[in-house]
């Protein structure tokens, strides 16, 4: 399986997507509106609307430039256009993805206004479109695609067979020397010192531990009553799923039955320590996770789920799995591949990760996911505080 190729973008700095996306970028809320008007404008354009960017400060602010920056450096964006109110951090937006080497240039709309921003973006945009529409797709190893795993809407089939399908893939995926990412840190409640004894090392399990109980602290510190609202969600409920822990222990089959992650992320954090499996510090929300995933670098995404998610991302597409032959008559039309022929016994976990593989190829190879033909492009940042 290490001679396994896929036709990918590979970019000024080595790294290989697999979309050619020329983004709109937003510094700030209030530049929404120009960006969504020059996608408008110029076709093959993408703009990423978001509601912060306006007086945020510290680790929060931080984490926003981290997140903003890193998706316009992901490897399936081509080149960027950033638009923001003011020069100062729409700057630092542009200096931060130019380190890539790919085309980027930004636009103030302070003392210029919509109209002649818009007018002026929207021509540089049309070159960026000229330009990318001739990249070329080469042949790459399977080890130099980045991939990011989530569930959501879990069930009872979740743990039992679609995250174990994903574990199965993450396993194969770690030996090929691809780089891999796990993260929603409060579904690992119950499970925590589990995940503990995957590190590579003790000093990365106490890094993870350290993370966690962090990021409880702050759940029990804010929580009104309790979680049952939220963790599990009433989907889990009604999906035959009681109890944070049960959810916990399905949530963590995804990593596989081999693989060790070899560090802690901070949210949108780039792995450094070169391929293997990171553990990010994210949100259980899907779209958050997502996001955060995807402006660390990852370019393709593998989300099982029990009783149907339609998340999908703007530039990291997402592919969905389901062992719910429910989910695969009512939802269909979201679902890429159909593992329910686990618990029916027509297939085995290997099996179906073998499956899940293949599809992998293919939208790496372009075939459109589901959520890409149906339009989903949530983009949600992921806010730590209130703004000043």
């Amino acid at each position: 399986m290490t001679d396994k190729t896929f036709w990918g973008f590979r970019r000024e700095n080595g790294r290989v997507g697999i979309r050619n996306h020329v983004v709109i970028l937003p510094l700030d809320d209030l530049s929404n509106s120009a960006c969504e008007a020059v996608a408008h404008n110029i076709k093959g354009t993408l703009a990423l609307p978001h509601a912060y960017g306006r007086l945020q400060f510290g680790e929060d602010l931080e984490l926003f430039f981290r997140t903003i920056i890193g998706t316009g450096k992901n490897p399936n964006v081509a080149a960027v256009i950033v638009i923001g109110i003011e020069p100062g951090w729409t700057n630092r937006i542009v200096e931060g993805i130019r380190e890539t080497g790919k085309p980027v240039t930004g636009f103030s709309i302070e003392q210029h206004g919509d109209i002649e921003t818009i007018a002026r973006a929207s021509r540089k945009a049309k070159e960026y479109v000229h330009w990318a529409s001739e990249l070329r797709r080469t042949e790459c190893n399977v080890s130099e695609l980045w991939v990011s795993v989530k569930c959501g809407e879990s069930d009872t089939t979740s743990g039992l067979a679609s995250n174990p399908t994903v574990g199965n893939v993450v396993d194969k995926m770690n030996a090929m020397g691809a780089t891999t990412c796990f993260g929603e840190t409060s579904e690992i409640t119950g499970a925590e010192d589990v995940v503990v004894q995957r590190a590579i090392s003790p000093e990365i399990g106490e890094k993870f531990k350290k993370t966690w109980t962090a990021y409880n602290n702050f759940i029990l510190e804010c929580k009104t009553n309790d979680l049952s609202d939220s963790q599990p969600t009433k989907g889990n409920i009604e999906g035959g799923l009681t109890t944070i822990e049960e959810k916990a222990f399905g949530n963590i089959q995804k990593i596989g039955r081999e693989s060790k992650y070899i560090d802690v992320l901070e949210p949108a954090e780039e792995p450094k320590k070169g391929a293997g499996l990171y553990y990010m510090d994210t949100s259980s929300a899907a779209a958050e996770c997502v996001t955060l995933q995807a402006a660390a670098g990852y370019v393709v995404h593998l989300f099982p789920t029990g009783q149907g998610n339609i998340i999908g991302n703007p530039i990291e597409p997402v592919i969905k799995l389901t062992a719910n032959p429910r989910t695969v008559r009512t939802m269909g039309e979201h679902v890429d591949v159909d593992v329910s022929g686990i618990l029916q016994r027509e297939m085995n976990i290997d099996q179906a990760g073998d499956v899940l593989l293949e599809m992998m190829l293919r939208v790496c190879n372009g075939r459109l996911t589901a959520a890409e033909v149906l339009g989903h492009r949530e983009f949600v940042l992921t806010k730590l505080y209130r703004s000043a």
